[in-house]
């Protein structure tokens, strides 16, 4: 990265009814399609991945906001990667139809500065 300090970024991912009502046997292509998403997000130039989290084990079903269903904490170089990252849902496309991975899940970037934590 950059001299200037990067914008370190929580990525907020639902997954809509769409999904949810899918046959079992037709979720796969949804869930390569969310592998690329990862990979693609993982994969951009200046991005650092600090962590992510998937509370599935625990919430079952969709949500409509708050908690989010699953989660990627990363660093980015500027607030238009953010928004490349997150215009990865309008370009994804799942399986061979017509769909994009939006019509399954939303994103929501919440961005700001890393807390640093002091050594008292």
């Amino acid at each position: 990265m950059s001299d200037a300090k990067p914008l370190r970024t929580l990525l907020c991912f639902n997954n809509h009814p769409t999904f949810f009502s899918l046959p079992f046997d037709q979720i796969g292509p949804v869930w390569q399609a969310t592998q690329q998403l990862m990979s693609g997000i993982a994969k951009m130039e200046g991005v650092e991945i600090v962590g992510t989290f998937d509370d599935d084990q625990t919430m079952v079903g969709a949500s409509q906001g708050f908690p989010f269903t699953w989660y990627i904490l990363a660093d980015f170089r500027s607030r238009d990667d953010v928004q490349a990252a997150c215009n990865l849902l309008r370009t994804i496309v799942v399986g061979e139809g017509n769909d994009r991975l939006w019509k399954y899940m939303t994103v929501e970037a919440r961005m700001g500065r890393a807390l640093e934590i002091p050594d008292l």
